[in-house]
């Protein structure tokens, strides 16, 4: 049975949450559809009380593409491709806390994220997403020229980054936790279900353009770095337990604020499939 959902804007270019579905009752492809449609529409979607199992979670993820696993951290021992995103109450460092796009360091990086809260400190440790369609709307004409001729080179090893993985790499470090992933990928993606281009580097990977030194690339990166995520491009979602967000990282930033030391922040996370950049 098809299921009537309700649309709230966090923001008026990207995220949303939606209710009108209880995601423990069997939930039919038509309405998938619709939930699909609303979350390339809005980027970055949100469901409130959804206390799902790690069977129910990874099945609902599954109802949008297909999971693959994240390359530095294990998933659980008994759900592989479900990875505990874990902020303990002695650690510093937050998993991923700094803006970006994930895994961008691979060819084929992942077309989307969701994410399940377990356990939540009495305040703080929202998550900020940001659009990269209207950051590259918002760039001149001049500027978006210059950059449709650009490719950027990530890596799996850029310090902004490296830092917030270490805790977590060393209680449960992945097969490939110590190699270095490197990539390159188009300045300006196109999606490849809106058609919509979209500004595709981020301070959490991206090191330089292809064919240009870093020095010179680091003036032009760091415009970029703070022209997408300027406050009106931006949401920012409040987690309360069984939370769930949806992101499509193939548009999408996002960045965990690391504001709630001395207590325990664990989610769960699913990685789906993508397609290679163009």
């Amino acid at each position: 049975m098809k299921q009537r959902l309700e649309v709230k804007l966090l923001s008026n270019v990207v995220g949303a949450e939606v209710t009108g579905v209880d995601l423990l009752e069997p939930v039919s492809d038509e309405t998938i559809a619709d939930i699909r449609k609303i979350w390339l529409e809005h980027g970055v979607i949100f469901f409130r009380n959804q206390p799902l199992t790690a069977d129910a979670f990874q099945a609902f993820a599954q109802r949008f593409g297909d999971i693959v696993e994240y390359p530095f951290v294990k998933g659980l021992p008994d759900h592989p491709l479900i990875v505990p995103v874990l902020k303990m109450p002695h650690e510093r460092h937050n998993f991923g806390g700094v803006w970006h796009t994930d895994t961008t360091y691979l060819e084929v990086p992942p077309a989307a994220t969701m994410l399940i809260a377990r356990e939540l400190p009495p305040v703080g440790g929202d998550t900020m997403f940001a659009s990269g369609y209207a950051a590259y709307e918002a760039l001149s004409d001049g500027l978006k020229k210059t950059l449709s001729q650009l490719i950027a080179v990530n890596s799996s090893a850029k310090a902004a980054v490296t830092h917030s993985r270490e805790d977590r790499m060393a209680n449960d470090p992945a097969a490939m936790a110590k190699k270095e992933l490197n990539s390159e990928h188009p300045v300006l993606r196109t999606h490849p279900e809106t058609g919509r281009l979209s500004l595709y580097v981020n301070p959490g990977h991206t090191l330089k353009f292809a064919g240009w030194s870093e020095e010179e690339s680091q003036g032009l990166l760091d415009y970029l770095f703070e022209h997408q995520v300027r406050p009106e491009f931006t949401c920012r979602f409040v987690w309360q337990t069984d939370s769930i967000a949806l992101w499509d990282n193939r548009c999408v930033l996002h960045n965990p604020i690391n504001d709630y030391h001395g207590h325990k922040r664990l989610l769960h996370r699913i990685t789906l499939a993508g397609q290679k950049p163009f």
